[in-house]
């Protein structure tokens, strides 16, 4: 599955298998809906597409108790996103643009009367529903 626009495919059936003379070597794949290329084999400790892929639970990290909305955070506050609760794809997609994807660590800016975050050199606004449905987890 494409990380950038969703499409499933078949890696045997990409471009990249059929037509490429660095397929042998190389590791990334290119989407035929898109045409991103992406990682094909990523250590997930260390890929951000697989973090964006993939949803943790709460209980799964061990943060049950740490969890809350990004809007709730103090001013200054750092933070790991968690989870992008209840998040149409779309709008995943739109935030991951922006390198707010789970696992991504965070500092609020402030609060009122937008939430603005800064996610690494990128400061962003966000609506208040939109701060609601980002989880994420603090710092200790």
């Amino acid at each position: 599955m494409c990380p950038f626009c969703g499409f499933e495919f078949e890696k045997v059936d990409t471009l990249c298998r059929h037509g490429c003379p660095m397929n042998v070597v190389c590791n990334l794949v290119r989407c035929p809906n898109c045409e991103y290329e992406f990682p094909d084999r990523m250590d997930k400790k260390h890929s951000w597409m697989q973090r964006l892929l993939k949803k943790e639970s709460p209980g799964e990290a061990g943060l049950a108790g740490n969890v809350l909305p990004i809007k709730r955070l103090k001013k200054g506050e750092q933070a790991s996103v968690v989870c992008l609760a209840g998040a149409s794809a779309s709008l995943q997609n739109t935030l991951a643009v922006f390198g707010l994807v789970p696992g991504s660590d965070v500092t609020l800016i402030q609060r009122y009367p937008s939430c603005v975050v800064r996610i690494g050199e990128t400061e962003l606004a966000l609506d208040s529903a939109v701060a609601q449905k980002i989880m994420v987890a603090r710092m200790t």
